[in-house]
């Protein structure tokens, strides 16, 4: 005999909204590894659709409690019309069921995976979850403050929107209390007098009268006492406060030289196009500068940045340059969190490598957060040689080889895996 536990409770509002949150928490698992598959059978730029998820119907079943094995039981079946008590029913054959098999059968039968469809919302949420910024850190701007409500007690005005129902009523009851309970000890007090003379009603006629007016008038007056008053009204009060913001910057700086082919430019588009999706969702405040360059460094919006077709030599330091000189005019490092990503083939003129390092290593890392250079080819190219020099001394500076379009996500999370903080 199996025993179920229904829950027969009435649907409230978003009821099913928060059976979604519970369900996509208890296969958690589940969905992270699909969304990991998503990533492979995706362009970067389809990610932030929806996605079907499936998940094996054995490990939907809810939970029940039943017997164990062994024991001798009875039931009875509602609907049976073909056995009796005492009837020995043949226990049918165990034929291989479920979830598909190497060959045909005539015999058993199974089920589906459960399938469901991941909102583009909630896919993003999983797709980048257990990223962040390294090394992000709360600023006090004066210039642009950051304004928060906070709660700070309750006030006897405000908005209709802001009253606080228990608060209102409870005033409303310490108030009919106060002034009822006097009237209320009056009128009990004149009902048993006018019990006490209406025994001998002959001798209090005149009592009797007088005290039947005076217990109508207390009980007009114990009901004209609103049940609730503007008085009692209790509204949530809030007050402003400034908080703490955590600004950011991000320099996305890509090589556009003759050099990177259209299969290396398409590698470092997917790279930033992986960025500024995971920056414009996950933060608020944060603005996102586009540098393009070949012989000459420019700033560009976003769609130039991802679309241009303009091409030319190399010369990387025209980029940090600008870069440099960007951080300076705007964005000042005790204000902003700056970070900066470069994507390149690695070949450079050869006399501008060793540039590169040093404004690298002397003028942008002492003001950045972070800065990450992708290589979007195999062959160590001289940059690649220079910027290896910086490794070990300067932990904010990370260096990543990027071959193909499966790489590029697992380099990302490489990249902006939360750090554990001690």
């Amino acid at each position: 005999m199996l025993h179920q536990i229904i829950d027969r409770r009435l649907a409230g509002k978003n009821k099913s909204i928060a059976n979604r949150e519970r369900f996509l928490r208890r296969f958690r698992g589940h969905i992270q590894r699909s969304v990991a598959d998503a990533v492979r059978d995706r362009s970067i730029t389809d990610l932030d659709k929806s996605k079907s998820i499936s998940i094996p119907r054995k490990d939907v079943t809810e939970p029940f409690f039943h017997h164990g094995k062994g024991g001798r039981r009875e039931a009875v079946h509602p609907g049976n019309s073909d056995y009796l008590q005492g009837d020995r029913i043949q226990r049918q054959n165990g034929a291989g069921g479920g979830d598909g098999g190497s060959s045909a059968s005539n015999e058993g039968e199974g089920q589906d995976d459960f399938t469901f469809e991941l909102t583009r919302e909630e896919f993003m949420q999983y797709f980048f979850e257990d990223l962040e910024l390294p090394r992000l850190v709360e600023t006090n701007l004066m210039t642009v403050p950051n304004w928060k409500n906070m709660r700070a007690g309750y006030s006897v005005d405000g908005s209709p929107t802001n009253i606080d129902i228990v608060r209102s009523l409870r005033s409303s009851l310490g108030r009919r209390i106060a002034l009822g309970a006097p009237l209320q000890r009056q009128l009990d007090d004149a009902e048993a007098q006018l019990v006490e003379f209406k025994r001998q009603p002959e001798l209090h006629r005149t009592e009797i009268r007088l005290l039947e007016d005076d217990i109508k008038l207390l009980k007009a007056r114990i009901l004209r006492i609103p049940f609730i008053d503007p008085f009692d009204l209790r509204y949530v009060n809030r007050v402003r406060q400034p908080q703490p913001s955590s600004r950011a910057v991000m320099f996305c700086v890509m090589d556009v030289s003759g050099s990177m082919d259209e299969q290396r430019k398409d590698l470092s588009k997917r790279f930033f196009i992986l960025l500024y999706l995971f920056l414009t969702r996950n933060y608020e405040h944060i603005e996102v500068v586009f540098i393009r360059h070949h012989t000459r460094a420019d700033e560009v919006d976003e769609n130039t940045f991802f679309h241009s077709q303009e091409s030319g030599g190399t010369v990387v330091s025209s980029a940090l340059e600008l870069m440099h000189d960007i951080i300076t005019k705007r964005y000042s490092p005790s204000e902003w969190n700056i970070y900066g990503a470069q994507a390149s083939d690695g070949d450079n003129w050869n006399d501008d490598s060793p540039k590169c390092r040093q404004i690298l290593e002397s003028s942008i890392l002492p003001l950045t957060r972070y800065f990450a250079y992708i290589q979007v080819a195999e062959p160590e190219q001289n940059l690649w040689t220079e910027y290896l020099q910086l490794i070990d001394s300067h932990p904010h500076f990370a260096m990543k080889k990027v071959q193909s379009a499966t790489e590029i996500y697992p380099v990302f999370r490489e990249l902006f895996e939360k750090q554990v903080h001690a």
